[in-house]
């Protein structure tokens, strides 16, 4: 497989299914974000985690592959005409969606509990994961402004809703076990 096709060279790319588009069409810049987000997601897991987090992290980065190519899949044509769905790659479940959620449980029951919002930092390992947070908020947001103009999967939207709330909550278990100090937003009053 070549890396180059120069197909590209006018600003269009092509769409699983063929279909060509601007390089700055939406579906691109989602599907691109996710990208980015699986890029970020690596970074954290080259930080000073566990070993679980580390294994946790790789089926994240699985998982993202699986939302890229959702993204990158023309609607229109992911049914081929004999039927068959164009991927052939398992989905975003229900069960991903809990592992998350269970891993957010696992994390906070060793936290203290959350009085106020955090600033981020206190540590590079935890403004990575911050970072990586933001990154995959980003991509919710415009998964769901593909979803208002083009159907989106809804596990799609709800694993990335609960990917950037497992961030949250990884950065504060890195803040914990680096020792770094979290601190607290209380606004000012002037």
């Amino acid at each position: 497989m070549k890396i180059y096709t120069k197909t590209g060279d006018a600003g269009t790319t092509a769409l699983f299914g063929g279909t060509r588009v601007a390089k700055h069409n939406l579906r691109i810049d989602s599907y691109g974000t996710v990208d980015e987000l699986n890029s970020w997601i690596g970074l954290v897991r080259d930080q000073p985690v566990d070993d679980h987090t580390k294994k946790i992290l790789v089926i994240i980065q699985d998982h993202l592959f699986t939302v890229g190519a959702i993204l990158a899949t023309d609607p229109e044509k992911a049914i081929l005409k004999n039927g068959k769905e164009r991927l052939n790659i398992p989905k975003i479940s229900e069960e991903d969606i809990t592992m998350l959620e269970r891993e957010m449980d696992d994390m906070e029951t060793q936290l203290p509990p959350m009085t106020h919002f955090i600033l981020p930092g206190g540590h590079q390992s935890v403004s990575f994961c911050h970072i990586t947070r933001t990154v995959c908020r980003r991509a919710e947001r415009l998964a769901a402004a593909l979803h208002e103009t083009s159907p989106v999967d809804q596990s799609v939207l709800k694993y990335l809703n609960r990917l950037s709330d497992y961030l949250f909550v990884l950065a504060r278990k890195l803040s914990q076990d680096l020792q770094a100090e979290e601190i607290k937003w209380i606004p000012k009053k002037y």
